[in-house]
This record gives C-alpha cells, structure tokens and sequence, in this order.
C-alpha cells in the first residue's frame, strides 16, 4: 500500500510544485488586489460544486459500487453500470451548466455578497465565472473516470491530473498581455485546464480498458443502489464546502486583501492535505472495499491503519512548520511584486490558523473510508453536518475580532469536531479498531515532532543571522536552512524510531 500511495503523493506533489509556481506567478502579476479578489470567486465557485459533485460525492459513492460490481458480477458488469452511471452524470452536468450560466449574477451575489457594493468587481467576477464554470462539467467526467481507475489501482493518470491544470493556468498568467485582464488570463486557464485534464484521465481509462461509453442511461438494481448512496453522500461533500462558501462570503464583506490571505494561506495548507491526505484515502478506500467484498475484514481494518499511520507520520512536520515559522513561508514562497509584506504577514497568520486543524484534515479522508467502504454515505454525513454547524458558528463569532484568521481558526474546529464523531462512530460500530503498531508509531512521531519543534524555534532566530548579509533570497535561503536542518532531525529520529527496529 505504501507503494501506491507514495506513486499518487509523487504525482500529487509534482502538481503541488507546479501549483506554488503557478501561485508565485498569480501572486506576482495579480497581488492581493480587487481584480484578485473577483478572480479568486470565479475560481471557487466550480470549485466548489466540483468538490460537492465529482470529487466529494461521486468519488466517495462511486468507487465502492464500481469495485463490488466488479469484484461480484465482473468486468462486463461493471461496464455496463460505469455506462448507465456517466450517462446520467453527463446528462445533469449540461443542464446544471446551463442554468449556472444564465444565474450568474445571482451566484455571485450568493457567493460574494460583498462585491454588491463595489459595481466593478461584481461585473468582472461575473465575466470570470462564465469563462471557468464550463470546467465543471470536464472535470465531473474526470473524476468519473478516475474512480474506474482507482477501482482497478490504476492511480497514476488522475494524480498526474492536476499538473496539466497547473501548466494551463501558468501558461495564461505569464501571456496576459494578450487578455483584457490578469484575471481573465487566469480564467481562460482554468477552462483550458479542465479540457486537458479530462483528456488524460479519458485516454489512460480506455487505455486500461475502463473507458466508459455513451450508452443509453439505465435504473437497473446496481445503479439505483448507486444513487441511494450519492444522495447521503452529496449532502456530507456540501459539508465543507458549505464552510468554505461561508468563508468566502464572509470575506467579501472584509477588506481588500482578506480573500487572497485565505487563497494563499490555504494553498500552503493543501500540500499536505493533497499529497498526503488524499493520496492515502484515494489508495485505501479501493483496498478496503475490495476486502470487504470478499469478506475479510481483519484485513481492511488493517490497510485503514496503515494509511492512518502513514498520513500522520508525513503530516506532522507540516504542523509543526505551520505553526512556528508562518510568516517565513509566506514572505519566501509569495513576498514579491505585488504582493508586499503585509500580504505575507497576513496570510502566515491565517496558515498557522489552518494548522490547528491540519492533522484532522489529513486523517479525514482515511477515517470516513471505513464508512464508504461498506457503502454507508449516512454516517459520514452526520458527522460532517455537525462539524459545519460548529465551523459556521465559529466563522460568525470570530470575524469580527481576527477577520480571515477566525474563519481559518474556525475551519480547523469544525475538522476536529468531524473526524472525531466519525472515528468515535466507527470504533463503537467494531469498523475500526487502533492496533498497536499504529500505537507505537504515534509516540515516535510525537517525539520526533517535539524535536522539529525545537530545532525550528532556535532556528528561526539563529539562521537569520547566517543570511543578513545576503542582498536577494535572504528569506527564502532562511527557509530552505531550516527546512533541510529540520528535516533530517524529523527523518533520523523517525528512522531510529521506527524502521531500523522493525528490521532487527
């Protein structure tokens, strides 16, 4: 298993790289402005629905069906559900992407109730979703045939996705020039990027001969199963997303600025939810599923810890990073044309914010698969829902004494609450059980992050000092000698922890 999650993380980190590329870029040409602002609300909004719609729900609902079909009725079952399924996906896709374009005055004004006031923004934002809401409807058939993929652990062509999104939107940010705007440079990107990705994954899935065709939709048993299970679980994927839609409203009421120190602060925080997170739920809920159709459930809940414990072991550095030296990050990876010192400092603050939540952010997806595995999208929903309530709430109370650092503050409680409820309600229910390796390994990694810790603190106020007299890159050098002194004191005590007493 680590094996395939260390392929998918590979991928997902390369994406990862060239995202913060395309990120210094954006950050460099569209600062942390109004037209950044209206961009950034063109961006979320099929972000969002793609989250709720393709990678939340139908991923979620979608794999475990298509793996039982295929592990119990075999490969020309599992065709014909694949067919009946994209059928009917891309049937609601085209009718939901007509009606957002002709409501997308009233998205944004749902979304960003703030830009009302300000005629301008509110007329670009609109212009901008027209241009990126098309790639909803790619990216939803992507997602599709990723989970047919995933299901057959052919991992690598939905990873290396994201890649291409990022070079597309690179690609349009460095010729703005030939566009009315950055930001619709930066649209068009995002609709380009849509297409290539849905190539790929459409190529690599036929490829693997799990391609599926336009057949005529159909409601037999399978697929009918399949959509008592999506409804559940598209309600659990609104979860966040509804959280996330409440940050965005709330900071368009803000000031200039509060939605772009959220966009950066969290591209920092999704490397390790992305390359790690997401790469261990993806290669686990298959893994689980497919051992639970053939009744071995020793073995799942064995694959369920392992993922865990593999996640919270590359986690933890980035907690540790997050919360000591935020603003060094930021100021290294963003601080240059027109996003100055005050958008850095501001944006460190919201990342260290995001990092109280990081370690449920990153076992999330690992926890609900005990849940999803065995087809129960109920559960997971339940737990999600009672984790918004209290982010939302939170949102409401902290806004206005730390603005976007409270909304931040606020997600990352709601994330606790969440993976807390599902994994209380998977150990009472016998789905899920802490062995002792699992055990043993926590109290290394808790050790080790100690450690970091305090290289980190005595770090930050020393090697400054080795950098001072250097005319450019002094900030990013600082990073990089702490990151490299910091990384080896986490490897080698990890290391002597853990895997050289595994092979004595």
């Amino acid at each position: 298993m680590r094996k395939q999650i260390s392929r998918v993380a590979s991928w997902t980190m390369l994406s990862r790289i060239a995202g913060f590329v395309r990120d210094i870029i954006m950050a460099a040409v569209l600062g942390a402005g109004p037209i950044a602002d209206a961009f950034l609300v063109a961006f979320r909004l099929p972000n969002h629905f793609r989250a709720i719609f393709a990678e939340g729900a139908v991923s979620t609902a979608y794999v475990p069906a298509y793996t039982r079909v295929r592990t119990q009725g075999g490969p020309e079952a599992a065709r014909r559900f694949a067919d009946s399924v994209f059928g009917w996906q891309l049937i609601v896709q085209v009718v939901f992407l007509g009606a957002a374009l002709v409501a997308t005055p009233w998205l944004i004004t749902l979304l960003a109730p703030g830009f009302t006031d300000d005629p301008a923004k509110f007329q670009l934002a609109e212009e901008l979703t027209r241009i990126t809401f098309p790639s909803l409807l790619l990216i939803s058939c992507m997602t599709l045939l990723a989970g047919n993929l995933n299901a057959v652990e052919r991992f690598s062509a939905a990873a290396a996705a994201p890649v291409l999104m990022n070079l597309c939107m690179i690609a349009g940010l460095v010729s703005w020039q030939w566009f009315p705007t950055v930001g619709h440079a930066a649209a068009w990107g995002v609709l380009a990027s849509g297409l290539a990705q849905f190539l790929l994954v459409w190529w690599a899935a036929n490829r693997a001969g799990v391609g599926p065709g336009l057949a005529r939709p159909q409601l037999d048993e399978d697929t009918r199963k399949f959509f008592r299970a999506l409804g559940p679980a598209v309600i659990g994927s609104m979860g966040v997303q509804v959280a996330m839609f409440a940050d965005t409203i709330i900071a368009s009421f803000l000031s200039d600025g509060a939605l772009s120190a959220l966009y950066y602060a969290d591209r920092i925080n999704q490397l390790p939810i992305g390359v790690i997170g997401i790469a261990a739920g993806t290669v686990v809920l298959p893994q689980m599923a497919k051992k639970l159709a053939a009744g071995d459930e020793d073995g799942a809940r064995a694959a369920q810890n392992r993922a865990m414990e593999f996640t919270l072991l590359l986690a933890a550095p980035c907690v540790v990073a997050f919360l000591l030296i935020p603003d060094l990050i930021m100021t290294a990876l963003f601080q240059r044309g027109k996003f100055d010192a005050a958008a850095a400092q501001a944006a460190g603050a919201t990342l260290a914010a995001y990092a109280v939540g990081l370690v449920a952010f990153v076992l999330i997806r690992s926890a609900v698969a005990s849940f999803y595995a065995r087809g129960d999208t109920k559960t997971p929903l339940y737990a999600s829902l009672t984790g918004i309530a209290a982010n939302v709430a939170l949102k409401v109370a902290l806004m206005g004494s730390f603005a976007q650092v409270g909304l931040a503050l606020a997600t990352s409680v709601g994330a606790w609450i969440n993976v807390g409820l599902v994994i209380f309600l998977a150990r009472k229910r016998g789905f899920f059980a802490i062995d002792s390796r699992f055990r043993r390994s926590a109290i290394v990694i808790a050790l080790a992050s100690l450690s970091l810790a305090v290289v980190l603190w005595a770090g930050r106020e020393w090697f400054p000092e080795l950098t001072r007299n250097l005319s450019v890159l002094r900030a990013e050098m600082t990073l990089a000698l702490l990151g490299l002194v910091g990384g080896l004191t986490y490897a080698g005590f990890v290391w002597k922890g853990l895997y050289s007493r595994r092979k004595m």
